[in-house]
């Protein structure tokens, strides 16, 4: 972004108040919103942006907080220009700060581009379709909820579930049909020391570190640099993607902090509150981070997005995930009730969703039986669970024989399809034992696949 007469470095020494994490500016007439910031207070100096602009006043976010800062002292230097990172191929298996700088000890980035962290959004016309399967290894996400290159998935998890496992699990496994390999940028929010340790050591531990580009925000750094971490890891994936031809998935986590961030921005602002006290504006910010995925036209690189987030009490009609479902292209939901018993991982597979599960399976991409086994599997597990009901009313006891199957059915997809650890399964091995477990109901019941199916892979007893 060139430099403008708006755009011109200047020092003003006039900041009224603080509030929060925002400082307010008077006579800052040249501002400009986004603009970087510099704030020196008492020979130490802060990063910040410009948040909002008036005639004569600039309200500033502090990415290192406003602890300390005397008003009467502090200068504030505007920039110039607005965020930017420093993009190369030699940031994999680099850790960085949430806006982008290395704290691992590394030597210094040279980049080979500065670019915006804010992006721009992608031209439509140019997008490519996404429909080109991904085999994560996961028979819950694989054979019902396929995820398709270019797409994004969130996992709606809860306190204690296990949604950092799995998403590591993703990491180790993930694979487009090609065989080929995605480079990983994995953007953390928020997160304690313990879940990045865990991170760390999963990416080391399978040799997945030295494709990753790992942002670090932890729990106990700044809360306003949350704001950056996602558009900076994301500005990363962009380059790889679209200018060095990368296959990159990009994890998110934790989204919740994410907003508990835009919360905080919002109440130091003193906006009119929305939702449970988020900003009306939370959709469309969220909106600005989630449509960076996708393919463009004339390009081999993707960029796919898995963002996890935390709903508060388990509810998923929270804010966080209902907005973030009416963005993203589906959702994978995890289940206490499974968890507790042990299975991992624990997807509860009926509310769970990829629309663009269709685009990415059939023949010549997956089997051309898959789609009827997903809907033969999902229609006798959910008759399954509504047997579970009865039989807390009447007993095992008062059920028919044809009930007992469907009982039986449900146990067995929970402990056998859904439980499988850490195994990395292909999706052919899935699809087998999704037949395996549809010979436990009878075959007048299969009316979701085609009876030359039936004969071909229904196993014979």
């Amino acid at each position: 972004m060139a430099k403008t007469e708006s755009l011109v470095s200047k020092e003003y020494q006039t900041v009224s108040y603080v509030s929060g994490p925002l400082l307010f500016v008077e006579g800052a007439k040249n501002a400009a919103y986004g603009e970087m910031v510099k704030i020196t207070v008492e020979g130490e100096e802060r990063n910040g942006q410009v948040l909002e602009v008036s005639e004569d006043l600039a309200v500033v976010q502090v990415f290192e907080g406003t602890q300390q800062i005397d008003v009467e002292n502090a200068a504030v230097r505007f920039e110039g220009e607005v965020a930017k990172i420093g993009v190369t191929t030699d940031l994999l298996g680099r850790v960085l700060n949430g806006r982008g700088e290395p704290i691992d000890g590394g030597p210094d980035v040279i980049p080979e581009a500065r670019l915006e962290m804010m992006g721009s959004p992608m031209n439509p016309y140019a997008r490519e379709k996404p429909e080109d399967f991904i085999q994560t290894g996961i028979s819950t996400i694989d054979g019902l909820n396929t995820l398709v290159r270019g797409q994004k998935l969130p996992i709606f998890s809860g306190a204690g579930l296990p949604a950092n496992e799995l998403a590591a699990q993703i990491v180790r496994q993930a694979k487009v049909t090609s065989g080929e390999e995605f480079v990983i940028v994995f953007a953390a929010m928020g997160i304690t020391h313990r879940e990045a340790s865990f991170f760390r050591r999963s990416f080391e531990k399978t040799g997945a570190l030295a494709r990753v580009v790992f942002f670090l925000n932890l729990a106990d750094d700044p809360t306003i640099e949350r704001i950056l971490t996602p558009r900076a890891a994301l500005t990363v994936a962009e380059y790889l993607a679209f200018e060095k031809d990368m296959q990159v998935l990009v994890i998110l986590t934790d989204m919740t902090n994410y907003c508990e961030a835009l919360r905080e921005i919002s109440t130091a602002r003193e906006e009119v509150p929305g939702r449970r006290g988020y900003p009306g504006y939370m959709y469309t910010d969220l909106s600005t981070i989630y449509e960076r995925a996708g393919r463009v036209k004339g390009k081999d690189g993707s960029v796919t997005q898995l963002m996890i987030l935390t709903m508060p009490d388990d509810d998923i009609t929270h804010p966080i995930p209902d907005l973030t479902g009416y963005i993203t292209e589906g959702q994978i939901v995890l289940s206490r009730q499974l968890h507790r018993r042990g299975v991992f991982p624990p997807v509860d597979s009926l509310p769970c969703l990829s629309r663009l599960m269709n685009s990415g399976i059939g023949e010549g991409k997956t089997r051309e039986d898959h789609r009827g086994v997903a809907d033969q599997l999902y229609a006798a597990y959910a008759q399954g669970r509504d047997v579970r009901k009865l039989v807390a009313i009447v007993g095992e006891e008062a059920l028919g024989e044809r009930d007992r199957s469907y009982l039986k059915f449900a146990d067995e997809f929970e402990s056998r399809f859904v439980a499988q650890g850490e195994e990395d399964r292909e999706i052919l091995d899935t699809l087998s034992l999704g037949w395996e477990l549809l010979s436990l109901i009878p075959r007048e019941d299969l009316k979701r696949v085609k009876e030359e199916w039936i004969e071909k892979w229904l196993p014979t007893t």
